[in-house]
């Protein structure tokens, strides 16, 4: 098994890399499209809005924490769930720059 070089790359590449991948499962994508039309933390019934068992959804939305794009508090027995807006503006500024750098290239 090869060893993954992210060392040799950027910050900012590593960290576009990260964002990508957090958001490459559909079921990330649902998650956060549902926090942003609730546009309030969720507690507890994205099981019930997603067609995935309980511990999938734990699974997928302890992947959107871990990098930061959402967060949770603790209120017992729940966890709530919120985008968390300084990581959500950053990963739109990053996507954001990285797609105007395009330029009309004179090929195929």
């Amino acid at each position: 098994m090869g060893v993954t070089k992210t060392q040799v790359f950027t910050d900012r590449q590593n960290r576009i890399a990260d964002l990508a991948k957090a958001l490459a499962h559909p079921a990330r994508v649902a998650i956060i499209q549902h926090l942003l039309k609730v546009n309030s933390c969720v507690c507890g019934d994205l099981v019930e809005v997603l067609p995935l068992s309980q511990a999938t959804v734990s699974q997928h939305l302890k992947e959107l924490k871990q990098i930061g794009i959402i967060h949770g508090e603790i209120n017992p027995p729940r966890v709530c769930y919120c985008i968390n807006e300084t990581v959500w503006q950053e990963a739109k500024a990053i996507f954001g720059d990285l797609f105007e750098t395009m330029v009309a290239a004179k090929c195929c």
